[in-house]
């Protein structure tokens, strides 16, 4: 599959000033104020850019952090990760593996079986509800 590419211009008119401020320029939302940070239902967070498949809500847990956190990606293509050091600070970046959309961060402080939290902003992703049964 190849990799979505937009101009800046193209992301611009598609997303929200908020979505394309985290997603096109590695921003983050404040702590506690994004739409899934505490968000118990089920189903499949997509990217908001391109609605790439990246989480489930199977491996989204509690981390006290403010922001949505994850395990693991729903697969292991989905997430790809580069170094970020930005902010006088090494951290890993986590980015959408189809359109590079800045997720968030992965640090090695997460829960088994993984041990990584995927801290992600709730400003680039869509939750797509599990059907009902």
């Amino acid at each position: 599959m190849s990799k979505l590419e937009k101009s800046d211009a193209q992301w611009r008119e598609q997303l929200s000033s908020e979505t394309y401020q985290v997603a096109r320029c590695g921003g983050t939302e404040p702590p506690f104020t994004g739409k899934y940070w505490d968000t118990k239902t089920a189903g499949t967070y997509q990217c908001a850019c391109c609605d790439a498949p990246l989480f489930s809500s199977q491996t989204k847990y509690d981390s006290g952090s403010g922001w949505p956190s994850f395990y693991a990606p729903l697969t292991e293509g989905a997430v790809r990760t580069r170094s970020d050091h930005s902010h006088g600070m090494v951290r890993t970046e986590a980015l959408c593996a189809n359109c590079d959309a800045h997720l968030g961060h992965v640090f090695p402080d997460g829960p088994p079986p993984t041990g990584l939290r995927y801290c992600m902003n709730s400003a680039v992703l869509t939750l797509i509800p599990a059907e009902q049964d």
